[in-house]
């Protein structure tokens, strides 16, 4: 029922289309069962000089010949007229069918794309990027399939099974009722396989699924897989789950590979009968040789839609699997909750306050305990603590990628989910440990916090940020396109094109999260005389790990265990003689033994 409500949400923006796909399809029907026809009239009316139908007679006066010949004329302008019907019914059922198809895609799509890019950062934390592109692409795809042509085609075949039935039935009544019985027998004989058919299919989707993130992971990866010689781990790993899918495939096949030889002999032995009792019926006079082959017609035809009733069984355990899978992304609820009333962010002062704050990754493993500290507007904030202590979880928790478990954070003595949440986070800037860049021109990478940015605004801003001089050495300047995820460029250049997207955004409030952790004292220098340039003016909190940059902080908030164990300026830590000041000195003993080295 689930499949059913999204595959009528999906194609209700298509019914006048699918109003023609049904109306040619039903045409095509027509026409199949209208073709065997004129081989009756051919060999009854040709051959055995049997009299034409009196609302046939009409027909003859358009044609030229006499007797026989304008019959057999008849029969094969007939034929060719149905087969012409049949092809244009055909083509606009393919043409307009797969526009549908496409538009369906299309917008569920998009619509399971915009719920995954609006989930928090929680649901990344506990589900695999492989499985959620495997969704987007295989899963669409087979919901695609169905879902225009799929249902109506089901629809179809009821219809033409019924239409032949009553052909067959008019013809012969006996062997009629010979067919009534079989196709219902084969439709429970397949029934039965529906249920180990969707565990298998859901068996291979999910190891697909694995499969694939398993290949993201290592492509992802290869840096450090080559750096570690580690292809044969990463080899092995994706033989493991590669082997995984191979058998639960081969298990799925194997089901589905038994139904379609069993259908066959069934067909086959329900045609023999009738062609033998048929022949005995002609040969006695009480049927014609043209009824015989019409029946046989219509036999082999009529257990086609069966066939197909009963492989759709697979299509619609295939479709189930997917319906399920993308269902599940869009009724997960990990999204940041916006109030109906929230309003538009707007922060006078902008002073930032944690009060009370707690929060937890995993529930019953707290992060932060009972933080409380204030930031007041313009001023520079510094967050230092050992490993784990939680100070990434404080860039984190004021745009709201994650909500506390416990206490508030305000601004301006407002809750910050009162705010609307893209407004919110209009107000911030950021530069990270690792600045992400996409593929695309490096110009398009500075303006990606604002698109709208003139090339004189983006030059600007590279300037500001120390990445003007070597984007004028690259080889199409700021039109150069920067290759996956920006790896060819240094640690050092990336950070500059950060420091430069965040010069384009010029939000009040500036986060930085270890923003030279990972550069050497070169690129430090020149990332830092960036960074200066850019703090000037705006509220700051930065997330250090080398406290070198942080002596001239306003404040320093110094976290341990889940609270605020110290809080002040550099200096008045230093004389505290506490966790900063342990911090502080054991840096400084490994610079003076690097210094000694």
């Amino acid at each position: 029922m689930a499949m059913l409500r999204l595959i009528r949400n999906l194609i209700r923006p298509y019914r006048k289309s699918l109003a023609i796909v049904l109306a040619a399809m039903l045409m095509e029907t027509l026409m199949s069962l209208a073709t065997p026809w004129p081989l009756k009239v051919v060999l009854d009316n040709v051959v055995g000089g049997n009299r034409l139908p009196h609302w046939l007679n009409g027909f003859l006066g358009t044609l030229p010949g006499r007797g026989q010949t304008q019959l057999a004329l008849l029969a094969a302008v007939g034929f060719v007229a149905m087969a012409a019907i049949g092809a244009v019914a055909s083509y606009i059922d393919s043409y307009v069918s797969e526009s549908v198809s496409q538009g369906v895609a299309h917008d569920l799509r998009m619509r399971t794309y915009h719920h995954l890019q609006r989930l928090s950062l929680a649901y990344y934390d506990h589900h695999k990027v492989g499985a959620s592109l495997s969704t987007l692409t295989s899963d669409i795809d087979t919901i695609q399939n169905f879902a225009s042509s799929g249902t109506l085609g089901i629809l179809v075949d009821i219809l033409a099974v019924f239409g032949m039935f009553l052909l067959m039935f008019w013809l012969n009544w006996v062997f009629a009722l010979l067919a009534a019985v079989v196709a219902p027998f084969l439709l429970w004989f397949v029934s039965r396989y529906r249920k180990a058919l969707k565990n298998a299919t859901k068996l291979v989707r999910g190891n697909e699924s694995e499969m694939v993130a398993v290949e993201i992971h290592g492509l992802e990866s290869q840096r450090i897989v080559e750096a570690f010689g580690a292809q044969e781990l990463e080899e092995a790993r994706l033989n493991r789950v590669s082997q995984a899918t191979l058998q639960s495939a081969l298990h799925a096949r194997k089901i589905k590979a038994f139904l379609s030889p069993a259908v066959a002999v069934t067909v086959a032995a329900s045609t023999a009968f009738v062609l033998w009792r048929g022949a005995g019926l002609v040969v006695a006079g009480t049927m014609t040789a043209g009824d015989l082959v019409v029946f046989l017609s219509y036999l082999s035809r009529f257990f086609k839609p069966v066939q197909d009733l009963a492989k759709m069984t697979n299509a619609i355990a295939q479709v189930a699997v997917a319906a399920e899978r993308v269902q599940a992304i869009l009724e997960t609820d990990q999204v940041i909750p916006e109030l109906p009333n929230a309003r538009p962010a707007d922060f006078p002062r902008g002073e930032i306050a944690f009060n009370h704050v707690a929060f937890e990754y995993v529930p019953g493993s707290r992060v932060l305990a009972d933080v409380t500290f204030r930031i007041s507007p313009g001023q520079f904030v510094g967050v230092v603590g050992p490993t784990g202590s939680g100070k990434s979880t404080i860039a984190s928790l004021i745009p709201r990628f994650y909500d506390p478990g416990g206490g508030a954070i305000t601004i301006d003595g407002v809750d910050i989910r009162e705010f609307q949440l893209q407004s919110l986070r209009q107000h911030f800037g950021f530069v990270l440990q690792d600045t992400v860049l996409f593929r695309g021109t490096v110009a398009e990478n500075i303006s990606y916090g604002r698109p709208t940015a003139a090339a004189r605004e983006i030059a600007e801003a590279a300037q500001l940020a120390n990445a003007h001089e070597f984007i004028q050495q690259m080889p199409e300047g700021y039109q150069t396109v920067i290759g996956e995820r920006g790896m060819t460029l240094s640690g050092g250049q990336r950070q500059r094109i950060g420091i430069a997207r965040a010069f384009i955004r010029n939000s009040p409030v500036l986060i930085l999260d270890e923003p030279t952790a990972a550069l050497d004292v070169e690129s430090e220098e020149r990332v830092m005389e960036g960074l200066m340039r850019l703090m000037q003016g705006k509220t700051v909190i930065m997330i250090a790990h080398r406290l070198a940059t942080l002596q001239a902080a306003d404040k320093i908030v110094v976290l341990k265990n889940g609270v605020v164990a110290e809080e002040g300026g550099h200096q008045t830590l230093l004389s505290l003689g506490g966790i900063y000041a342990g911090l502080h000195n054991a840096q400084s003993d490994t610079k003076t033994v690097e210094a000694a080295v």
